[in-house]
Order: C-alpha cells, then sequence, then structure tokens
C-alpha cells in the first residue's frame, strides 16, 4: 500500500522483524504489526479489525512511519519531559482540595474538577485536562462527601484548649476506685435517617415510612477503660431521662468511690432537679462540662453514629417496638463485645 506506507527493502523489513521479536511492549509490538499488515496489503479498515483497534490508530500509525521511519513505532513518551502530576503537583492539589474555592478568589463554593484544573494552572501554570485531574484526585485520595455542619465553640481558644487539657488529664489519672464516663443523649426516629446505601446501575432503592413519626431516647454511658456502654430509655429527653441514668451508674459501680462525667452543655445536665440528685448521690458523682460544640471531644459520639448506621439509618420497620428491639439488640451485642475486649486486655 504505497499511499499508506513506504515500501522498505527487505534488509529493512527483515531487522524490524528482529525488533519486533525482542520487543515486550504490547503498545510498541501493536504498533509494528499495524505496519506489517499494512505491508502485506490489508487496507487501514483491515488491519484495524485484524488488530482489533480502531482505523484511525492506524492511520495515524502509518502517518508517523512516513514522517519518521521505524523510530515513530517506539513509544516516545519519555521524551516528552517531566510528568506533571508531580510530587510537588500533587501535594499542592491536596492541600487546595482541603480548603474552599472562595479561599482562592471563588464565588464558587465547592470545587469541580473544572475549577481545580483551572486553580492549578494559576498556582503552578501548569495546565492539565479534567480526566487527567480525575486521575491526580485519586492519586491524593481525594473523594466527595458531605460536609459536616458544625457551630464555632464561643470560647477563647486558650480557655477551650486548657478545659479540654484538664480533661484528658484526668481521664490519665484515674485511681483504681474511680470510673470516668463519657455520657450523652441520642434520639431514636420512627421515620427512618436516609443515608448512602450501595444499589445497582439505574436503580433508586425506596425506603418507606411509616408517616407519622415517633420518638424514642436514650441516655447513654461510655466507660473510658473499658468501653462498655450503660443506657437506659425514656419517652422524652428531659432531666428524668438523665437522673435514671445517673442512679443506674450508681448501681453499676456500686464499689467505685467517684464517678466522673463528662458530659456536653444541653440543659437537662444542669437543672434544678439535678442539682437535688447530686446531693443524694452522696458527692459519688462529679460532672465535667466540656466547651461548647466540641461534639468530638466526647467519645459516645462514635457510638451513636455506629447505632444510626447499623440500626436507623434507611431501617425498614414499621413500628417502634420493632426499631427499639433492633436498637436494644444491637447495644447488648456491642456490649458484650466490649466486655470480651476488657476481659482479654486485663488477661494480657
Amino acid at each position: 500500500m504505497p499511499c499508506i506506507v513506504p515500501a522498505m527493502p527487505w534488509s529493512v523489513k527483515e531487522m524490524m522483524k528482529r525488533r519486533f521479536r525482542k520487543c515486550r511492549s504490547a503498545t510498541i509490538r501493536l504498533h509494528y504489526l499495524a505496519i506489517f499488515n499494512l505491508w502485506n496489503g490489508r487496507s487501514g479498515r483491515e488491519a484495524a479489525a485484524v488488530l482489533a483497534i480502531h482505523n484511525t490508530t492506524v492511520y495515524r500509525i502509518a502517518q508517523r512511519f512516513r514522517e519518521c521511519g521505524e523510530a515513530s513505532l517506539w513509544d516516545g513518551r519519555q521524551d516528552n519531559g517531566q510528568t506533571k502530576l508531580s510530587d510537588d503537583y500533587l501535594g499542592l492539589l491536596d492541600e487546595v482540595v482541603r480548603s474552599t474555592p472562595s479561599e482562592h478568589g471563588w464565588r464558587r463554593p465547592t470545587w469541580t474538577r473544572e475549577l481545580l484544573v483551572e486553580t492549578m494552572f494559576r498556582k503552578t501554570g501548569i495546565r492539565i485536562h479534567v480526566t487527567t485531574m480525575s486521575r491526580a484526585l485519586a492519586l491524593i485520595a481525594a473523594r466527595r462527601g458531605k460536609p459536616r455542619p458544625r457551630v464555632g465553640c464561643p470560647w477563647h481558644p486558650a480557655v477551650k484548649t486548657r478545659r479540654l487539657n484538664e480533661l484528658r488529664t484526668l481521664a490519665g489519672t484515674l485511681s483504681a476506685r474511680e470510673v470516668l464516663v463519657y455520657e450523652d443523649e441520642v434520639d431514636i426516629h420512627l421515620n427512618p435517617k436516609i443515608g448512602l446505601d450501595w444499589m445497582g446501575k439505574g436503580q433508586q432503592k425506596n425506603v418507606m415510612t411509616p408517616g407519622q413519626n415517633e420518638k424514642r431516647y436514650l441516655a447513654g454511658a461510655l466507660d473510658a477503660r473499658t468501653g462498655v456502654l450503660h443506657w437506659v430509655e425514656g419517652d422524652k429527653k428531659n432531666s428524668w431521662l438523665f437522673m435514671d441514668l445517673l442512679k443506674k451508674l450508681t448501681i453499676v459501680y456500686a464499689k467505685a468511690r467517684l464517678i466522673h462525667v463528662i458530659l456536653d452543655n444541653y440543659g437537662i445536665h444542669s437543672s434544678d432537679v439535678i442539682g437535688i440528685a447530686l446531693c443524694h448521690f452522696a458527692r459519688r458523682i462529679r460532672l465535667h462540662p466540656l466547651p461548647p460544640y466540641c461534639p468530638d471531644e466526647n467519645r459516645i459520639e462514635r457510638v451513636w453514629q455506629d447505632l444510626h448506621a447499623n440500626v436507623t439509618r434507611n431501617h425498614r420497620r414499621q413500628t417502634m417496638a420493632e426499631l427499639m428491639a433492633d436498637v436494644r439488640y444491637y447495644l447488648r451485642k456491642r456490649a458484650r463485645r466490649s466486655i470480651v475486649v476488657a476481659i482479654a486486655k486485663a488477661a494480657a
């Protein structure tokens, strides 16, 4: 096919065949095979059908072969210079993704790949394709997720840090007859929380809701040493629910001289009812409020997240009795597992 590839002497073709046999790169071998098929009289489309590639790829290989000869068949990407996705580029991209577009002069509140491409071009002078940006985001393990709403703590940072350090010191200096627990309440809704789930292509799962919502409330205390959870249930989230939990703690830890309770600043924890109850507990219970809006410092919050993930999110129970049975089963199973782990640690 002289119109597609130039004719070559027999000796040149034999040399090319020997180099082809020694080559281990699949891409380069494909380039050689395209030229060999054209030399054997096949058209571009016929060669493409034999090699299972697109015909435009065959024509592009042939054109480069006419222009540069056999050297064009070898992958020349190593001669393209330094890769665009260098370690410095990926490190800067990671910093950009962790920030917001407004910090870089954009009015849009969320990142898109196109916006990241433009931002990185302004910072580095390197412009990449959107698909290359997808590969770069995968290399830094970036993901699309739901942001978490937060409220800033009104305390001065130094006061907040000092308070948190005091609580951490308390947790690390407990005597044998002292107990420390993390306390919090959680709402159980009959109308399910909707969360992410795996689905088939073209499928959107339905979660049938009962319609009229019902609520139950749990007050829990997580033992800082053993990880065992103690909880009580109630129809209302009020001071009486919290007092029931404190009573249970005095029974469970009957031999403890002092029970430290780390908790948030919810109003039911500082009501007159609780103040009177603390006097009747012979000062065995001491409350330690966290700084406002610091849920990450309360370890029991993770337990409630696991409870929602394993029980209440996307649930299909139609009655509160069925849902609460699932809640109790999960919490009891978790408590048994925590006890086994605590015993194993004590024996080690």
